[in-house]
């Protein structure tokens, strides 16, 4: 459950669930408008939240362990 929540519910509600939010402000970020930054942003946070799932709840346990060269 921690896995799906962390996957798919966190990006989901912070893309859709903030845009009210995010579409209000008039704030320009590196000269582009927030709400571009903020999509785009997700973008990336939402491959890092996939990956973090990946690697704590899906990766075998053979490759979780480091081998020492």
């Amino acid at each position: 459950m921690l896995k799906v929540l962390i996957g798919l519910v966190l990006p989901f509600i912070r893309v859709i669930g903030m845009l009210p939010w995010v579409a209000s402000n008039d704030i320009y970020v590196l000269g582009i408008p927030f709400i571009y930054a903020w999509i785009f942003g997700w973008f990336v946070l939402t491959s890092v939240c996939l990956q973090l799932c990946w690697v704590f709840f899906d990766k075998p346990a053979s490759q979780r362990e480091t081998r020492s060269a």
